[in-house]
């Protein structure tokens, strides 16, 4: 029977990981990768495979791909777009794997929970990044990413050894993401509705 702390610590490495994934899921890869490697965490046994040295060096290289593509403003929101399809899968995985000795129920359990926290945090990033896209210096997008990587970094550490207080700043995460994506897209319908306006008009003032 685990106790209270026991199942505190793999809720928070499961959510912390799903989390993490939808922000940048190298960072998230290579930090628990290395951590199992040389023995500062014990992972469960489903996500042992992280600490491979083969999924490491995949994983590092991976992420300074993305390091440099997240910097660069539209090559961002074009890297963020792809990994729809690549982040949401993955945070759900790595949220199973982390209760995967629990039971098949808690495991389908992490994985819907895991997937569909992965996809906010990943929607609230790609949405950010597209309206700092509107402005055309390039210091806010390094300015964010960077902050990405911080919190992710911090985000997991917190998650592995203090996993109460990850617990209790992911609800405050998950309301701040309820109250701002709905923001976020209200400005960038008006960004998007502006450019077709501009679309729209510019044949007509050539014709003129």
């Amino acid at each position: 029977m685990e106790t209270l702390e026991q199942i505190s610590q793999t809720v928070a490495l499961s959510m912390g990981a799903a989390w993490a994934s939808g922000i940048n899921l190298y960072a998230t890869l290579l930090m628990l990768g290395i951590l199992a490697q040389t023995g500062n965490i014990q992972l469960p046994p489903d996500l042992a495979v992280v600490a491979d040295p083969l999924v490491i060096a995949a994983a590092g290289m991976m992420y300074l791909v993305e390091f440099v593509a997240d910097k660069t403003p539209g090559v961002d929101s074009g890297w963020d777009a792809i990994h729809t399809f690549i982040r949401i899968p993955a945070g759900a995985v790595l949220a199973a794997g982390a209760v995967g000795e629990l039971a098949p129920a808690a495991e389908l359990a992490a994985a819907i929970a895991g997937g569909t926290l992965a996809a906010g945090a990943h929607a609230t990033k790609m949405s950010t990044r597209l309206v700092i896209n509107t402005s055309p210096e390039p210091v806010s997008n390094w300015a964010a990413s960077f902050g990405e990587d911080v919190a992710v970094i911090g985000g997991l550490w917190t998650a592995l050894h203090y996993p109460w207080l990850f617990l209790a700043l992911l609800l405050v995460f998950i309301a701040l993401m309820i109250w701002l994506l709905p923001r976020l897209w209200a400005a960038l319908r008006r960004v998007f509705a502006w450019i077709g306006r501009r679309f729209s008009t510019a044949p007509r003032q050539e014709s003129g």
